[in-house]
């Protein structure tokens, strides 16, 4: 019965790390969609969205079947919860990526007025924090989990001033209110991305080490702190 579990929770496992391979490369390419303004290339993200989507039900039969017919227990236990947990924070990843490369059709290259925020920067940040939390998953690696949720205060911060750019921007050209308002969504849904990389890591820190920091993670690290 102990053999038929784990054959059972690495089979488990390969499909979770399959998803989060298609979602990281599908993040990938609306990143370019919105790049290059590429229309093509941002139909595609929309459609491998629905590949996504079905691999993430697929994960999920095979997380309720572990806990159906195998009863584990301990970190074997964690690991099918904390997957249920992952597998729909990247399926939302997923959406995120797709609601990126709607709005990257709604900008058209003859439509193009500067930047509220730094795309390139933001961007990379979102895809940096999903890589290391796919890394940490890979690698079962709590300390790099740990950097993920350090990360997202910086993309916190770059989300909150491109609010504030975005504002000041149509004031300055209301003309160009719609313009603006799909980079302030692309902003947001970057933002959001790493909330879901931050969440994605906060359940392999409780997968490995059997601590729940999910609404605590600042205190946590205060309470961490060398007394001066």
């Amino acid at each position: 019965m102990a053999l038929h579990l784990q054959t059972e929770i690495s089979k488990l496992k390969n499909k979770l790390l399959m998803l989060s391979s298609m979602v990281e490369a599908n993040l990938s390419k609306a990143v370019l969609a919105v790049l290059n303004t590429d229309h093509d290339l941002a139909k595609k993200v929309i459609q491998l969205d629905e590949d996504i989507d079905m691999l993430e039900i697929e994960v999920e039969e095979e997380c309720l079947k572990i806990l159906a017919l195998h009863q584990p227990v301990a970190i074997d236990l964690r690991f099918v919860i904390s997957a249920l947990k992952i597998n729909n924070d990247l399926e939302r990843i997923g959406d995120l990526t797709s609601n990126i490369a709607h709005r990257s059709m709604h900008m058209t290259k003859d439509n193009i007025g500067d930047k509220p925020f730094d795309f390139e920067d933001m961007s990379m940040k979102a895809r940096q924090m999903l890589k290391k939390a796919i890394n940490a998953l890979i690698n079962m690696d709590a300390s790099l989990a740990h950097e993920v949720c350090r990360d997202d205060d910086e993309l916190d911060q770059m989300n909150r001033a491109t609010f504030k750019n975005t504002r000041n921007k149509i004031k300055e050209n209301p003309e160009m209110v719609e313009y603006y308002l799909n980079w302030r969504s692309i902003s947001k849904h970057l933002e959001r991305i790493g909330d879901y990389a931050t969440n994605i890591s906060e359940d392999i820190i409780y997968m490995i080490e059997g601590v729940i920091i999910r609404h605590s993670y600042g205190e946590i690290e205060s309470d961490s702190t060398p007394q001066q």
